[in-house]
């Protein structure tokens, strides 16, 4: 899943640079760093993307839980007082 997140972020940086240089009529390859800079950030910020999105479901698994063992300590707890 890494592999796939980094290249969609690469392509997405890429992307981004080619998309702002055609709007500016630049030539579009006019510096190749930038391409590789846009490239790298947008690795770094899908990857992070999918780290805080595993993250949230496990807090989203925990908070569910919580609230079952809650709903059930209210409706059959009372019966044994």
């Amino acid at each position: 899943m890494s592999a796939t997140a980094t290249l969609i972020g690469a392509l997405l940086g890429f992307s981004t640079q080619i998309y702002s240089n055609a709007l500016r009529k630049l030539p579009l390859m006019r510096h190749p760093w930038e391409h590789v800079l846009g490239m790298g950030i947008g690795s770094v910020a899908v990857n992070q993307l999918v780290k805080w999105e595993v993250k949230l479901d496990g807090d989203l698994d925990k908070m569910l839980e919580k609230a079952k063992a809650a709903n059930e300590r209210r409706y059959f707890d009372e019966d044994d007082d």
